[in-house]
């Protein structure tokens, strides 16, 4: 079983437009556009370039935090952090077909669902430098999640090629994946090896 979603950081990468274009060429399931420190108006800009992109090569573009911004461009898609999806009004909700959210226990994973998340984000897994100091939740933690909710979960935090199957074995539907698609200089092959990883399991 195969399903990788990028979730962006442009401040990891020189040219962020090309490595974009690169990873959507790859054909990941989603691009989560996660860049949480633009304003309003810059984020709508990067949001458009973003949504041609991914649009270009047939792969879905969900928008974060930003529900105004992502309801004018038409956004099919949006993922947010617990908190917001909590206060978003059913009439903003249902301006949108998806709705993920972030989680990080099993009372949030509930909560999700019960708010009407299509999918969940689990973490972190795994140590990664984008949570540096904080310890990893690990797979137990994984497993709790992914059992107590009957939506899709997709593992986030440290996730790579060599540990991929101990989250699908734990109950994930995929993984997402932000430092190795941002900095990898050929996507494409960079997530082959979570193909070749998961076909040889």
């Amino acid at each position: 079983m195969y399903s990788i979603i990028c979730v962006t950081n442009r401040r990891l990468c020189g040219d962020f437009p090309t490595q974009l274009r690169k990873i959507a060429e790859a054909k990941p399931k989603a691009v989560i556009l996660r860049e949480k420190d633009l304003s309003p108006q810059e984020y709508r800009s990067l949001a458009e370039k973003a949504m041609r992109i991914c649009a270009e090569h047939g792969v879905p573009c969900v928008l974060h935090s930003f529900t105004d911004i992502a309801a004018e461009l038409g956004a099919e898609a949006i993922h947010l952090p617990l908190h917001i999806l909590a206060e978003l009004p059913a009439g903003k909700k249902a301006c949108f077909r998806i709705i993920g959210a972030s989680c990080h226990s099993v009372a949030d994973a509930l909560e999700a669902q019960k708010q009407g998340a299509a999918y969940i984000t689990a973490g972190h897994v795994f140590a990664t430098d984008c949570k540096r100091g904080l310890p990893p939740r690990g797979l137990d933690f994984l497993r709790e999640v992914c059992s107590a909710v009957s939506i899709p979960v997709y593992a986030i935090g440290g996730i790579n090629a060599e540990n991929y199957a101990s989250v699908i074995k734990a109950g994930a539907a995929g993984a997402c994946v932000m430092s190795g698609l941002m900095t990898c200089p050929e996507p494409s092959m960079y997530l082959d090896r979570f193909r070749e990883e998961s076909e040889s399991r």
